[in-house]
């Protein structure tokens, strides 16, 4: 009974201590938290002193307690979107009666079909030589005896759930309207280029007034949301307090989400990547997360192979937690967030996936409506800037280009010992004086 209460009063700390330290309560435990709203002037917060504490627990005790949020948080998108989704024998979110199969023969086809399964939809992945087909299990079918079934029958074929990732556009920012639609210019001829899959971007907002956006999803409809328009503002953002890493940049938009309840899906992810490769976009930011899936392997491989970089946030499940996905892809450029004075965010994830770290606390975005700009945490908010400042260095999709434009970042990468490779910071911490600071908008 004493260890039940200390286990409470354990997470009611931890809960406390991040809110006041961060203003920022989730911390974007596998969905995203783009923080509580800015206020138009900033008052005077110790916040290095409310800070520490927290740190503490965070990196003893609160492990256990990283993990139970992070389910928690998961099962709620599970309540909330039960009619479309449901939850794979792990427990992570998946579209519900659906099985995905990579350019399968018609070999593969007849086996599905022999399972009971039908082909719901089929694309055409060119820019990736693929075909992915969506098969569909019958009503009153286990989606995952089939899906086991299936991989039996066929064992040489690539099946898998179609699973959700998370961390964009399921947790807007509190109040506000998305700004006015606009025109966008066209991307400027040699002007460097960057590709984002998100959710849907408010290219209203003044960040983006001059910014050259190019869209992708929806059917062509636009839907904003609160953590696409941060993360791409932290890459091609300009106004007069705020700058992003590569303002000059040209935008190449993929929304994954489009306000749908099985937005980012990995049929979905696999599509937008698709859309780039034929685009030649050299660099592509990717802040979502999840568990392994052989879909989403299958096409981040075949990006990484034609010499793309893939940049992705590795997490903030904590130190303990296992690899999150597509940061934990081989090939793949995962970032991790440190705060103003270097250090890492205690729910940051470590191992050998993070291969660079950059800004992600203590540090302000671009939201929809009003006020226009809100405090942001998290590793989602970090791997913008390695994105974009990759972007700098790789014109467009090239193997040998691309391992230069990594050995270039490497040199620049600031760490302590400029021999060694962390699980915390990978390489080191690129963009430090890139941060947008609170202070600048008081």
């Amino acid at each position: 009974m004493k260890s039940s209460s200390n286990y409470r009063i354990r997470r009611l700390v931890l809960a406390l201590t991040i809110a006041a330290s961060t203003a920022s309560a989730h911390a974007q435990l596998r969905l995203p938290s783009v923080g509580v709203q800015l206020p138009q002037r900033i008052g005077p917060l110790d916040s290095e002193n409310l800070r520490i504490p927290g740190e503490r627990l965070l990196n003893t005790a609160a492990q256990p307690i990283l993990r139970e949020l992070r389910l928690e948080t998961v099962g709620k998108l599970l309540r909330q979107q039960r009619e479309v989704l449901e939850a794979d024998p792990r427990g992570e979110p998946v579209v519900r009666r659906e099985i995905l199969a990579w350019s399968p023969s018609a070999a593969s086809l007849a086996a599905a079909r022999a399972a009971g399964l039908t082909v719901l939809r089929e694309r055409v992945l060119e820019g990736l030589d693929a075909r992915l087909v969506v098969l569909q299990v019958p009503a009153g079918e286990d989606t995952a005896a089939l899906l086991d079934k299936l991989r039996a029958l066929d064992p040489d074929g690539s099946y898998d759930f179609n699973h959700v990732y998370t961390g964009s556009g399921t947790q807007p920012l509190p109040g506000g309207q998305p700004g006015a639609a606009r025109q966008e210019p066209a991307p400027r001829d040699g002007a460097p280029r960057v590709g984002l899959v998100d959710s849907g971007v408010d290219t209203g907002h003044a960040v983006f007034r001059d910014a050259a956006v190019t869209r992708w999803g929806c059917d062509g409809a636009v839907h904003p949301a609160a953590h696409g328009t941060a993360v791409a503002a932290l890459m091609v953002g300009r106004s007069e307090r705020f700058r992003g890493a590569a303002p000059q940049a040209g935008l190449y938009a993929a929304d994954v989400y489009c306000d749908s309840g099985s937005g980012g899906s990995a049929d979905k992810i696999a599509a937008a990547l698709a859309w780039l490769a034929g685009a030649r976009i050299g660099v592509i930011n990717m802040s979502l997360v999840g568990p392994p899936n052989k879909t989403l392997e299958l096409a981040v491989g075949a990006m990484v192979r034609r010499g793309h970089l893939l940049v992705a946030a590795v997490g903030n499940d904590g130190p303990a937690a296992p690899p999150l996905y597509p940061a934990s892809y081989p090939g793949v450029v995962g970032v991790s967030a440190v705060d103003r004075q270097g250090r890492t965010l205690p729910e940051a994830a470590r191992g050998p996936q993070v291969m660079f770290a950059a800004p992600g606390n203590q540090m302000v975005s671009a939201a929809l409506g009003s006020p226009p700009y809100r405090i942001v945490r998290g590793t989602s908010f970090a791997a913008p800037t390695v994105a974009a400042l990759l972007a700098l260095q790789l014109a467009r999709p090239e193997p040998a280009a691309a391992k230069q434009a990594l050995a270039a970042l490497q040199r620049q990468a600031v760490r302590a010992d400029a021999a060694s490779v962390s699980n915390e910071t990978g390489h080191g911490v690129l963009g430090a004086a890139l941060r947008n600071d609170p202070s600048a908008f008081r």
